[in-house]
């Protein structure tokens, strides 16, 4: 199986004066470290870094090294840039920035099976750059290829650090020291007693580190500035590793916070090629569709969103055990942890379509191990060991991933194992839970809301303005629950307890009926948002109405399925997924920009949600089971969009109106898993 390759040309990356700026690479280690900056190599964010290590409680993800400034030196001795640099503070802004911060020589940025390579071409000499992060490791290699040089070349690497929690403020101080002790080759960066060290070291050339006094540069990162966030930071250096090197030479810098021994365990040369056969293997044992092309990049992707959460060292001791091994989901990158509700919905996209029967369970396991008062965590915040539990559906998307879980597996086992807590968060949900999610007695109805808090997927709140609260019985919730007691009554008769299985199916009869005689909004000629709510009834266009046709018990009567996804054509619909809410409605935001406030007044009105495409898909294909090829139309928007802004992966949302520009996180699991899960179930040999 070959390598599957990206390639960015020079005169791509010309097209636009930002190119090599708005564009960004990304590769995990699977722990919830990472490595990843924008395509020209300069730190245009808090979030990037050449090494963002995965650490344990309370520290979380800390960018370690955040940058690696490379330099050629010519034999006359003028300096090349291979990294792009960020502006000095007091430099900004800068109208030429943009070219400014572009590397010398930049011919061709690619994506090699998944892993990132430069290749610069300055007169006669050619230098290849690739980064790969070992998995399961919070080590950085940065492998120099010298490709062609007629003469030895000088080359001069100056790392720099702040060691800042990933969602720190990148103004927040440095470390009042930094030390540097060395021993032969290796060398050692210490920061204060509550952060691990910072190893580093030059393998395949000689490289000495010269020690330059330590050096504090202050520096800008645009990207913040353009998102409302403080925008000025400093990053230190300890000096600078510099000596010759000539062609078909190959050295590499490498960098963790892991034991010298794990340094040395595999050459630079063994560890790529490690982790392209793993990779290989991933690709390998996805379903048939997804092994070539753009899809087998997806399913790369994919991959970097499985991790073992490094931080919370109990629940792996907890798993192992019980000889089982945790598993969980990175919501997007780079700034969300481990969310329940996109774990769930991602769940048979990222694993079962990719043929990881296995680590789903794991994650099916690690979620029902924190049910807490019938309900699975919201999210874990980054550093803690606790989970927050504030969402309605998150918990009801948990029936769903199990059942094709089930499904895919056969497992009965983990189903036998679940069903008890199954049944308990159901009766949960019954009698009232947390955040008045509770059953309406009157019409079996759930409703869900508490002053404060978002609980349903529509979550932007900024300080105390819930900015969708949808207080009430909203329609996705109740499709949802339908579909819970319905899966839990099968499976309950399937298990040979009928008395039990009873009431959950006259439950769930009670809710169908009522669903149907309420949500129906005859004026507007598709389903209310949100009945009972504070205002009344809300009868918005939004794609939460989908989920009444989408799943796997519809809760919608037939005859109005026609209707509901013909109105989310003509209102919703894009190339690359669903509006959140249609063209002239009273709040609709066709644009995703400005600080914190401004954006999240737009998250939820207008804007773009790659993920909704995977509804959407499955809605058309139950009213049209032969029409696969319509239905794989539908996703050919989002294999341009490749190239856009994450490279080779998929962003959270877009803006609501041509050209529906990228926007939030460059990569985002549920919209990866979604087109993944499409792309295989519109096979025509499926």
């Amino acid at each position: 199986m070959v390598d599957f390759i990206r390639k960015i040309t020079r005169d791509a990356l010309r097209s636009a004066p930002d190119a090599a700026l708005s564009r960004e690479w990304l590769v995990a280690n699977g722990l919830g470290g990472y490595a990843s900056s924008s395509l020209s190599g300069a730190v245009t964010r808090r979030y990037h870094g050449l090494l963002v290590a995965a650490l344990p409680a309370p520290l979380g993800r800390v960018v370690m090294l955040s940058q690696l400034n490379d330099v050629l030196i010519e034999r006359d001795g003028t300096e090349r840039r291979l990294t792009g640099h960020n502006p000095q503070a007091d430099q900004w802004p800068d109208p030429n920035y943009p070219s400014d911060a572009a590397p010398s020589g930049l011919a061709e940025f690619r994506m090699e099976s998944g892993l990132p390579v430069w290749r610069y071409e300055i007169g006669d000499v050619v230098i290849e750059k690739q980064i790969v992060l070992p998995h399961l490791q919070n080590i950085v290699h940065v492998t120099y290829r010298v490709v062609k040089a007629p003469q030895p070349i000088c080359l001069r690497l100056r790392p720099v650090m702040a060691f800042r929690k990933l969602e720190s403020a990148v103004d927040e101080p440095l470390a009042r020291d930094y030390r540097v002790t060395a021993r032969g080759h290796e060398y050692e960066i210490w920061a204060g007693p509550e952060l691990p060290v910072l190893r580093m070291t030059i393998e395949g050339a000689e490289l000495p580190l010269t020690l330059d006094g330590g050096a504090r540069r202050d520096i800008v990162y645009p990207v913040e500035a353009e998102r409302g966030y403080e925008s000025r930071g400093s990053l230190w250096t300890p000096g600078y590793f510099s000596g010759p090197l000539s062609q078909g030479q190959t050295l590499s810098f490498v960098a963790a916070t892991e034991p010298w021994q794990r340094l040395w365990a595999l050459p630079p040369a063994d560890v790529l090629r490690f982790e392209k056969e793993r990779r290989r293997r991933i690709v390998g044992t996805a379903h048939p569709s997804l092994r070539e092309g753009a899809m087998a990049e997806l399913v790369l992707s994919a991959d970097s969103f499985l991790f073992v959460p490094a931080g919370r060292v109990a629940d792996q001791m907890r798993a192992r055990a019980e000889g089982d091994e945790v598993r969980t989901v990175i919501a997007g990158y780079h700034w969300f942890t481990d969310w329940g509700r996109d774990t769930m919905i991602s769940l048979e996209g990222l694993t079962l379509t990719t043929g990881r029967h296995m680590e789903a369970g794991w994650i099916l396991r690690t979620f029902a191990h924190y049910i807490r008062d019938g309900l699975i965590p919201n999210m874990f915040p980054d550093g803690k060991d606790e989970g927050l539990y504030h969402t309605a559906d998150a918990t009801l998307w948990f029936f769903h991933a199990l059942n094709r879980y089930v499904q895919a597996t056969g497992d009965r086992h983990t189903l036998q194992l679940l069903l008890p807590r199954l049944v308990e968060v159901i009766d949960h949900h019954r009698r009232g839970t947390r955040f008045g999610i509770a059953v309406d007695p009157g019409d079996g109805l759930l409703r869900q809301g508490r002053e404060g808090y978002q609980l349903t997927w529509m979550d932007a709140k900024v300080e105390d303005w819930v900015v969708t609260p949808r207080r009430g019985k909203a329609v996705e919730i109740n499709a949802l629950w339908y579909n819970a007691l319905c899966l839990t009554a099968g499976w309950l008769t399937e298990e040979g307890d009928t008395q039990a299985a009873r009431p959950l199916a006259e439950l769930a009869e009670q809710a169908r009926v009522s669903f149907n005689a309420r949500f129906w909004c005859a004026h507007a000629g598709h389903l209310y948002d949100v009945v009972d709510g504070e205002r009344g009834d809300d009868d918005a266009c939004r794609p939460n109405q989908i989920f009444a046709v989408s799943l796997d018990n519809p809760v919608l009567d037939r005859a109005r399925w026609e209707p509901v996804v013909e109105t989310v054509r003509q209102r919703l619909l894009t190339p690359v997924g669903l509006r959140s809410l249609a063209p002239g409605q009273r709040d609709y935001r066709p644009k995703y920009f400005g600080d914190l406030r401004a954006r999240d007044a737009a998250y939820h009105q207008g804007t773009v949600w790659g993920w909704l495409i995977g509804p959407y898909v499955d809605s058309w294909l139950k009213l049209h089971p032969e029409d696969k090829a319509g239905a794989r139309e539908l996703l050919q928007g989002f294999l341009p969009h490749l190239d856009q802004a994450g490279i080779g992966t998929i962003s959270e949302i877009f803006d609501a109106e041509p050209p529906f520009s990228p926007r939030g996180c460059i990569s985002q699991a549920w919209s990866v898993a979604e087109v993944l899960r499409c792309w295989a179930a519109t096979a025509e040999d499926r």
